[in-house]
């Protein structure tokens, strides 16, 4: 066995544990530790070293790192392992592994081990056994692009990708089928255009969204993009806010026609009026932020109230604040109970406010409710077809994306259509698909022509304009099934036999991690495989009764286990019911959620089929 200073590896790590523990829980005391913390450097990243007696010696960096490794040792001090994601980034900090991506590059290597984890802080994804290949998501903030970046992006798809682009449910892009050789040069490419994927994966504050209609749609309260693009630039600049104990989502509502869904984010600020009646020397009437925290639709929880209202001038302290106390208190061991919302939970919100009043160092306006005004409700259709602005006599044009997805083609000709007839603006939307602003009223006639010309629509069927897909495990190793194909057979085979006269949402994911927001969904569907026989088909839970925004709910499971092919004709049995049994223009979720289990069911026409036990 190998020894180093006298002592077995067993006896080093007994030791190493031993000291470290007691040292952490003396600092915690504020008592003085018992190694020379300054003594020695960290070994390959680690923050641990074995001194020349033998004993701990205990190296918290004092640059930004030092608050996650303070984290990380508390939790050790407790006797507690870290989750292997957790280890990986003590033991290798994933901002300085450029030279070791090359290297991997010029040898056409993928990386390895969790190194593929790693890899993700920079942007890229391995996601083999799907797709030998990486996949690259990017930071958009707002959603917003020139159209010169958009050509830019579609030539970079075309060129080291698969020849396409995929637009995610944050408003976002992801690149795919990208080679091992490939991966540095389209992020070196991605920073000449002005995109920067830093942190777009891995443990990190995500894209930041903003509502897609921000500075032309006539319903808003105020713009979300400017302070969307402040948020980005904060975060990508504070070297500490990266490697949270997991992944965080931060979004803005203004308040306008197109739902940003900041209900299902970590941090959430929905604008809202207070009005001239209400107003104080201490709070004058205006646009003010409710803060809401702890959404994550996925573990079914959305966002909730804090009692906190935020000038917009504050708002960006406030984030940074509620991030540093996640960064400090987060779970580092546990990843499904690694989220904001865990700590929510094991808190209450009282605690949690007060944490951050600490860290902000000074108190947060506490105003009721029923003082300011809450926008209007979301328009389901405003993301899709054309829509007067604020501005007289300009429109915008909401472009249907099949699930997301565009061709670098088509992505050139929408950049031309932004140029001839619009402000050069690309706007992306939560909703996987894209709007074209500043149309004139005499140029809508040739841009629509010109959207249908290059293969895609401004006009869809209630299915199409509401169809949500995860990438689903053709580009997924989570994903167990085919959501973005199976989501665009559904909606053949329903636009053949239905015609809705109000919206739909039908979301489909492919795993429990609800990249797509099933939950949310008027229909939502989770991939699982289900037995046939003696075979595993793909199949998916069936939830149904799912809302956002003013029609906020989780939708419950109809269905366990549903092959796809008997998805279709169920979930049109489920539709004819509705439009025979609904009241006046009811939604399908409050249809649903006045019906019974037994009553959806039976209606359905769908007998789950009998194993053998």
């Amino acid at each position: 066995m190998a020894k180093s200073n006298g002592f077995t590896d067993e006896q080093q790590n007994y030791l190493q544990g031993f000291a470290l523990g007691a040292d952490v829980a003396r600092k915690v005391q504020g008592l003085p530790v018992l190694s020379d913390s300054s003594a020695a450097g960290a070994r390959n990243g680690s923050v641990v070293q074995i001194g020349p007696a033998g004993a701990a010696v205990e190296a918290v960096p004092d640059g930004p790192m030092g608050v996650h490794i303070e984290a990380q040792n508390r939790f050790l001090a407790d006797g507690k392992k870290l989750s292997k994601e957790e280890q990986a980034k003590r033991d290798k900090n994933p901002f300085e592994m450029w030279g070791q991506m090359k290297t991997a590059a010029a040898a056409g290597e993928y990386p390895k081990g969790t190194d593929v984890f790693l890899y993700k802080f920079q942007g890229l994804f391995y996601v083999a056994p799907n797709q030998d290949s990486f996949m690259c998501r990017l930071r958009i903030p707002g959603g917003a692009l020139r159209s010169g970046q958009f050509r830019g992006l579609a030539d970079l798809a075309a060129s080291s990708g698969g020849g396409y682009l995929d637009v995610t449910t944050r408003g976002n892009l992801q690149i795919r089928e990208i080679s091992a050789d490939h991966g540095p040069l389209v992020l070196e490419t991605l920073n000449d255009l002005g995109v920067i994927p830093r942190g777009s994966g891995g443990d990190n504050v995500r894209n930041v969204t903003a509502a897609a209609t921000s500075g032309f749609d006539p319903q808003e309260f105020i713009e979300t993009l400017p302070i969307a693009k402040e948020m980005h630039h904060h975060i990508i600049n504070h070297r500490e806010l990266y490697g949270l104990p997991r992944k965080f989502n931060i979004s803005f509502d203004g308040g306008g026609r197109i739902a940003t869904l900041e209900d299902t984010n970590d941090i959430g600020f929905q604008a809202v009026s207070l009005p001239e009646e209400n107003a104080t020397d201490d709070l004058p009437a205006g646009v003010y932020y409710r803060l809401t925290l702890g959404g994550i639709t996925g573990h079914k929880d959305f966002a909730r109230g804090t009692g906190v209202l935020l000038r917009p001038d504050e708002c960006l302290s406030v984030a940074d604040a509620i991030l540093r106390v996640f960064i400090k208190n987060g779970d580092r061991t546990d990843r499904k109970k690694a989220r904001l919302k865990y700590v929510l939970d094991d808190w209450g919100f009282p605690k949690f406010i007060e944490a951050v009043e600490e860290e902000l160092g000074r108190p947060l306006r506490r105003v009721e409710e029923d003082l300011y005004r809450l926008p209007e409700p979301p328009d389901r259709w405003a993301h899709v077809g054309v829509h007067p602005q604020k501005q007289a006599g300009k429109n915008w044009i909401g472009v249907v994306l099949p699930v997301g997805r565009m061709t670098a083609d088509q992505v050139h000709a929408l950049a031309e259509i932004a140029d001839r007839y619009g402000s050069r603006q690309i706007r992306l939307t939560v909703w996987q698909n894209l709007i074209l602003p500043d149309i004139s009223d005499e140029d809508l006639e040739a841009a629509k022509e010109a959207i249908v010309a290059c293969g895609l629509d401004w006009q869809a069927s209630s299915v199409r304009s509401g169809l949500v897909a995860c990438t689903g495990n053709a580009g997924c190793k989570f994903a167990a099934a085919d959501t973005k194909g199976q989501a665009m057979k559904l909606a053949a085979y329903l636009d053949e036999r239905i015609e809705l006269d109000v919206p739909i949402n039908v979301h489909f994911t492919g795993c429990p991690n609800s990249c797509a927001q099933h939950y949310i969904g008027d229909i939502g569907f989770r991939g699982t495989k289900v037995e046939r026989g003696e075979d595993m088909v793909e199949g998916y839970e069936l939830v149904v009764g799912g809302g956002y925004a003013d029609k906020q709910a989780v939708a419950r499971s109809l269905f366990g286990e549903v092959a796809f092919d008997d998805i279709p004709p169920l979930v049109h049995n489920l539709l004819q019911h509705y439009v025979s049994e609904r009241n006046g223009a009811e939604s399908f979720a409050e249809f649903a959620s006045r019906r019974s289990d037994d009553d959806l069911k039976a209606a359905s026409g769908y007998t789950p089929p009998v194993t053998a036990a």
